[in-house]
Parts: structure tokens; C-alpha cells; sequence
């Protein structure tokens, strides 16, 4: 009597089975990853901005009490504000002696705020904050 070589119905069923789970766990590790690196790049976007806007104040945006706010690429809700920033050392020295001289500089807050997701524009979505002390001079 001979017996035959080879695999039964089970037994592929069995190995389908472990090949079809197998190829599930990689696409969802690969889609996870890829969802994960665009995440990633649009963070990097908007803090490439907030540093930009940082930048740009004090140079092309003048250093004084505002708020500005715009949109960028389509994407991209800023917010900038500028406010004075008051030591309390310098307030509770400013208090005890009366004859104190004004300083030729004024420090200011300034903090940039960027938005983005699909929901940016009602408020929720991702956010990234950044907050600089920056000195102008108070003399013309």
C-alpha cells in the first residue's frame, strides 16, 4: 500500500489561516506608521511656523501691545500676541524707591499659539504653543 505526500485540506486551511492574520497585523503596523509619520510632519510644519512668526517679531512685526492672528497654507490657524511683561521685583523696587529712573527698554510677552486638524477652525485639533521675552527699546 502507498501512501501519499503532500498536504491535506486541514492543513492549508490551517496555513491560510496563519498567513491572513499574519498580513492583517502588518497592514494595520504599516498603516499605523504611516498615519503616525504624517502626524509627525504636520507638527514639524507648525512649529517651523510658530518659530518663523517668533522671528519675524521684532523685525518685520513691531514690538507693541497687539494680537494678530491669520491662516496658513489652508491649514493652519496662528495667533500672536504681544503684551508687556512686568517683573515683580522690578514692581515691588518701583514701590520702595520714588525717585526710580525709567529704563530705555520695555519687556514684552510675546506668544504665538498655532492650530491645525480638520477641526482647527471650531477649536479642537492639535496645538502648539510657544512663549519668548523679547526687549525693545522704549527710545525712538
Amino acid at each position: 500500500m502507498r501512501r501519499q505526500h503532500g498536504f491535506s485540506l486541514l492543513e492549508i486551511l490551517i496555513a491560510f489561516a496563519i498567513l491572513g492574520i499574519s498580513l492583517g497585523i502588518l497592514l494595520k503596523i504599516f498603516s499605523s506608521g504611516s498615519i503616525q509619520a504624517a502626524a509627525s510632519e504636520d507638527y514639524t510644519s507648525a512649529v517651523q511656523l510658530a518659530e518663523a512668526l517668533m522671528a519675524r517679531t521684532g523685525a518685520d512685526i513691531p514690538l507693541q501691545v497687539s494680537e494678530l492672528s491669520g491662516l496658513e497654507n489652508q491649514k493652519y490657524l496662528w495667533y500672536l500676541s504681544i503684551q508687556p511683561y512686568v517683573l515683580a521685583s522690578a514692581t515691588t523696587s518701583a514701590k520702595n524707591n520714588h525717585d526710580a529712573v525709567p529704563l530705555p527698554v520695555q519687556l514684552f510677552k510675546v506668544r504665538v499659539s498655532i492650530r491645525w486638524d480638520e477641526e482647527s477652525i471650531t477649536g479642537a485639533g492639535r496645538e502648539f504653543e510657544l512663549t519668548s521675552l523679547k526687549l525693545a527699546s522704549t527710545q525712538p
